[in-house]
C-alpha cells in the first residue's frame, strides 16, 4: 500500500527536507512504524515513551482528525494522505 503522508516543517530535517513522502502500511500505526524504519527518529517526535501520539501532534487521515476515529488503529488505505501537523498555541 501507498500512502502520502505530509511532513511538517519542523520534521523536515528527518526526511532530508522531503514536505511529502511515500509510507505503507494498513493502519496509522504501522505507517508511522514504516515512516521510522525510513527516517530513524522521527516516530519519536510522532509518539510519546508508551507508544501514543504525542499530547501536541495532531494527525489527520484523509482529512479527519484520528482522535475522534481510532487513534493509530485507523485505517489507511492504499491512496490515503496521511497528514502530520503540530498544534500551535499562542494567545
Amino acid at each position: 500500500m501507498s500512502i502520502a503522508l505530509k511532513v511538517p516543517t519542523i520534521l523536515r530535517t528527518y526526511t532530508g527536507g522531503a514536505a511529502e513522502v511515500a509510507v505503507s502500511g494498513g493502519t496509522l500505526a504501522e505507517a508511522i512504524a514504516d515512516l521510522d524504519a525510513q527516517y530513524p527518529g522521527i516516530g519519536a517526535r510522532v509518539l510519546d515513551d508508551e507508544g501514543r501520539l504525542r499530547r501536541f501532534v495532531n494527525v489527520y487521515v484523509n482529512d479527519d482528525d484520528v482522535r475522534f476515529l481510532e487513534d493509530l488503529q485507523t485505517p489507511t488505505p492504499d491512496g490515503a494522505n496521511v497528514s502530520i501537523i503540530p498544534a500551535v498555541a499562542g494567545g
